[in-house]
């Protein structure tokens, strides 16, 4: 979604970095190519300005004129305001003291309450919670059915005591009017609370911010049950429309905190960095995706990094640390480092990245992304297919002893897995080549299990501190052959220790009149 005002930022700030001064000239011109930027991705001139105004009071500041870097100050400068009007800090739920936390979820028809609401579900029942979502959208045919079908998915209840209008009026057997979801809302949190869930998440209708029959509606759900948190749900592709709807809401409703959805598009994206300043209420959480895991607590410092280029490791990591086992990636480590991997091995780490999410999307997270665009876009993920049916077409054998892999046996993986004998024994002669690299790495970087570790450690056994250096070889050596040698021979006056006889009865030239009875032996 930022994809553009991305490439316009970073490139009004990559003329900067080239500079080691700054004139007033040089900042007005980025200042005036950030402008645009902002303006081109639909974000609100109140907060176009307002932003502009802070980065030039500060751009020709102290802190840029003393700064040993003027360039990268600007660049700093530019982050940090980005970071505050996407919210400064993550914000957190708020969660009720005495449960079941109440959260009520309100905006736009089409701005994907429904399935926002069995995201957040799982998301909740990831960290712990058990969340029951109540259907209180009884207008919009079909809804009460489709928040059952994302209930079912996410693994959360659905207290549903009417269809809705897909059936038809009347009372149900819980005595709740399909004209009245207020009455729902309120029977929902007594189920949850005679049921003990600790989070209630109520699912309201779709509505237009002029329609006052049904934002009286929603203030009455909300003077009903008392959320703890109301969240505006907000597609991020209403470009400056998002503020003038984010208003309507206050107004009518309220809320505490803002959700951004449909961040995926291919719009401008102005809506995230204008309801923020606007509204002054953060924005909790961002949904990237259909998925259900395709959503996640909302990071401004994280958010401001991606748009000016600079990646997004620590979500990477955290993605990483949510589908990667701990012992099994120790194990592998292992087996990394002393050149024992399998393709079973690969075949595991390999579905793991996969749970992740689209390659591209990963490595769009790292630095300088935005750079390799063209090779992002080129990623084939049905390779990755490919290789997997490949690798699956083998017998256990085979995944973990490669080297029998001959051509008879590659010629039946082939027919069994669909693709050309090519392709098996290019997968099998790169797995061998990539093997042997990262167990060359991980011997330079001393990782765990590898052999260059292994034999640090083999030299640590026996006598305390080694036997120390070999003395380096030179050319003569000792008269007599001794090892290692002396330069220039033996020194003057030295005893020829090269006639030295085997017993002690007689003394070589040079130590006649030596006391041999003074002389101690050491005890065998």
């Amino acid at each position: 979604m930022f994809e553009s005002l991305s490439d316009r930022l970073t490139g009004a700030l990559k003329d900067l970095r080239g500079k080691g001064r700054l004139s007033g000239a040089d900042i007005d011109a980025t200042a005036r190519e950030i402008r645009l930027a902002l303006l081109e991705a639909d974000v609100a001139l109140p907060v176009v300005r307002s932003f502009i105004a802070r980065i030039k009071e500060r751009a020709k500041g102290a802190e840029v004129s003393a700064a040993l870097n003027p360039a990268q100050q600007v660049v700093k400068i530019v982050n940090e305001e980005l970071v505050g009007i996407l919210g400064g800090e993550t914000r957190r739920l708020q969660f009720a003291k005495t449960p079941p936390t109440v959260i009520m979820l309100a905006g736009l028809q089409g701005s994907g309450k429904t399935t926002l609401a069995g995201k957040l579900a799982k998301w909740l029942k990831d960290q712990g919670h058990t969340p029951l979502l109540v259907a209180c959208d009884l207008q919009r045919p079909g809804a009460v059915q489709q928040l059952q079908i994302v209930g079912e998915r996410a693994g959360a209840a659905v207290f549903a005591p009417h269809p809705g209008t897909s059936v038809g009026g009347g009372d149900n057997a819980l005595g709740v009017s399909a004209a009245d979801p207020v009455d729902v809302a309120r029977a929902g949190v007594d189920e949850a609370r005679s049921k003990q869930y600790d989070v209630v998440i109520v699912d309201t209708a779709g509505r237009l911010g002029i329609d006052s029959e049904l934002m009286a509606q929603a203030a009455g759900i909300r003077d009903a049950v008392q959320p703890d948190e109301t969240i505006f749900v907000l597609d991020a592709m209403i470009g400056q429309d998002a503020v003038s709807t984010a208003e309507a809401f206050r107004a009518g409703v309220g809320f505490t905190g803002v959700v951004l959805t449909k961040l995926d598009g291919d719009a401008r994206g102005g809506a995230a960095l204008s309801v923020r300043e606007i509204t002054g209420e953060p924005i909790l959480f961002a949904s990237t995706g259909e998925k259900l895991e395709d959503f996640d607590v909302f990071h401004p410092d994280r958010m401001a990094s991606r748009i000016l280029g600079m990646g997004d490791v620590l979500s990477l990591i955290e993605q990483a640390e949510q589908v990667f086992d701990q012992q099994q990636a120790e194990a592998t480590a292992q087996k990394i480092g002393s050149g024992d991997l399998t393709l079973e091995d690969f075949l595991e780490q390999m579905m793991a990245v996969r749970k992740m999410g689209p390659i591209g999307n990963l490595l769009g997270m790292l630095p300088g992304a935005g750079q390799m665009k063209d090779a992002l876009a080129g990623v084939d993920e049905k390779q990755l297919d490919r290789v997997q049916a490949i690798i699956r077409g083998m017998t256990p054998d085979e995944r973990a002893n490669p080297k029998i892999i001959n051509a008879s046996r590659r010629l039946r993986i082939a027919n069994g897995s669909g693709v050309k004998v090519s392709d098996v024994n290019q997968l099998v002669d790169r797995f061998f080549e990539a093997r042997k690299m990262m167990a060359a790495m991980a011997g330079r970087m001393g990782m765990p299990g590898s052999r260059k570790q292994q034999r640090s450690k083999k030299g640590k056994k026996g006598k305390k501190g080694g036997r120390g250096p070999t003395p380096p070889k030179v050319k003569g050596g000792f008269p007599g052959g001794f090892p290692g040698g002396m330069p220039g021979g033996m020194p003057a006056g030295m005893p020829d220790l090269s006639k030295m006889p085997k017993g002690l009865d007689e003394l070589p030239p040079g130590l006649e009149g030596l006391d041999l009875s003074q002389l101690k032996l050491p005890k065998k």
